[in-house]
């Protein structure tokens, strides 16, 4: 990520996420956005306009990669490229779990 200058209101954001238990990653793939992580599930964060928005879709963290949540025959499954994670009941849970924690941390009422 080249230099860039965060808000107080992105730096509140980013320790709320780090004391909620999410981690940072440095994602080379994904270097112009913050990567949270959680319990294997990823998400991008656009920095731009002084706020911290939800990049594309939350997935699930294959090697350095995101694999997207998709319906495949048989069953849905996180996909990157070739690998794919089946998305059993309990990951699907844990994933809906990721994604409305992170929400209500992005846009906290």
């Amino acid at each position: 990520m080249d230099e860039l200058s965060l808000t107080p209101a992105q730096v509140e954001i980013l320790e709320r996420l780090l004391r909620a238990g999410f981690r940072f990653l440095t994602l080379e793939r994904y270097g112009a956005y913050f990567a949270v992580e959680r319990d294997g599930f990823v998400a991008l964060l656009n920095p731009t306009g002084g706020n911290l928005t939800l990049f594309s879709q939350a997935g699930y963290l294959i090697g350095e990669s995101i694999g997207m949540l998709v319906e495949k025959p048989g069953g849905k499954a996180f996909v990157f490229h070739e690998q794919s994670v089946p998305a059993t009941p309990e990951l699907l849970a844990a994933y809906e779990q990721f994604k409305k924690h992170l929400g209500e941390i992005l846009s906290p009422s």
